[in-house]
């Protein structure tokens, strides 16, 4: 009795070990660390509806059972300008853009678009939005904020995107 053999098939070995491995790839480079050092996504707030920047101390704030407290920096006789939409993001800008901290308390920035951002501790941006009823601000102090929307809620005005170099778009 004559056994026949099958004919070997030459390149079915070779086959199933690159299938193996191209299989495998991303199964293993998964599993390897992140090494890019990229900060993730803007996250935007403003979205949500939520308030990004809580109320500063000289902003009225909702009654609750507690008794009334001194309100620190402006008195009865001072006047004061309101701070509204970009004279208002331009505002809390420069007061944040040199501290060291981090979260809405930290430090700010202006974006390439013209918008002010904060990153929080997992390196995340976050749009920071005027509050809705305006920032309450010495006239002194506000007087460099004139030519922005906002200030005293005029309509009309300077936005933020004149503050960004040409040559950063």
């Amino acid at each position: 009795m004559n056994t026949i053999y099958p004919k070997p098939r030459k390149y079915l070995r070779p086959t199933a070990l690159l299938l193996s491995v191209l299989l495998g790839v991303p199964f293993f480079a998964g599993c390897a660390s992140d090494t890019r050092t990229t900060p993730p996504p803007p996250v935007d707030d403003t979205r949500s509806g939520a308030q990004t920047y809580p109320a500063p101390g000289n902003q009225p704030q909702a009654r609750t059972g507690n008794p009334p407290q001194a309100k620190k920096g402006i008195s009865t006789g001072q006047k004061v300008a309101i701070l509204a939409g970009a004279a208002a993001l331009y505002y809390l800008y420069n007061r944040h853009k040199n501290k060291q901290e981090q979260g809405a308390q930290g430090k700010y920035y202006l974006s390439k678009n013209g918008r002010v951002y904060y990153r929080d501790a997992q390196n995340r941006a976050h749009w920071v939005t005027p509050p809705p009823g305006g920032i309450q601000v010495p006239e002194s102090e506000a007087q460099q904020y004139r030519d922005f929307q906002g200030y005293n809620n005029q309509p009309t005005g300077r936005d933020l995107t004149d503050l960004v170099p040409s040559g950063a778009q």
